[in-house]
């Protein structure tokens, strides 16, 4: 099945894809940019530097840091992170279904008599 993957340029060497955003969704759903790097597969270190590349390139955060207790600290998403994803899965939606057809067409198997 063929599906498009949807990499937006915001700048010269400044853009948003798949990856950064399915990291952003890992943050809020693990609390903490350690546990959402691991859950995709990543270093802290990865996860950060991406991180911190989004807060660069937008200027703004992209998560906010939570303050240690009992459990230690962590992260979740600032509300320009939550935007972020919510834009991002909408313009992922909006492509996706104006493209449909022609995916189909481009999927279909070759006729053998062609």
């Amino acid at each position: 099945m063929a599906r498009l993957s949807i990499r937006i340029d915001l700048g010269p060497d400044w853009r948003i894809g798949p990856g950064k955003v399915q990291l952003l969704e890992a943050i809020a759903e693990h609390g903490s940019i350690s546990a959402a790097g691991r859950a995709l597969g990543m270093s802290y270190r990865r996860a950060w530097l991406l991180v911190e590349d989004m807060n660069k390139g937008f200027g703004r955060p992209v998560i906010e840091a939570q303050i240690g207790g009992k459990a230690g600290g962590g992260a979740r998403l600032s509300a320009f992170g939550t935007d972020v994803i919510a834009h991002y899965r909408a313009i992922e939606r909006a492509a996706e279904k104006a493209a449909a057809p022609f995916l189909a067409r481009l999927a279909q198997p070759a006729d053998p008599a062609v």
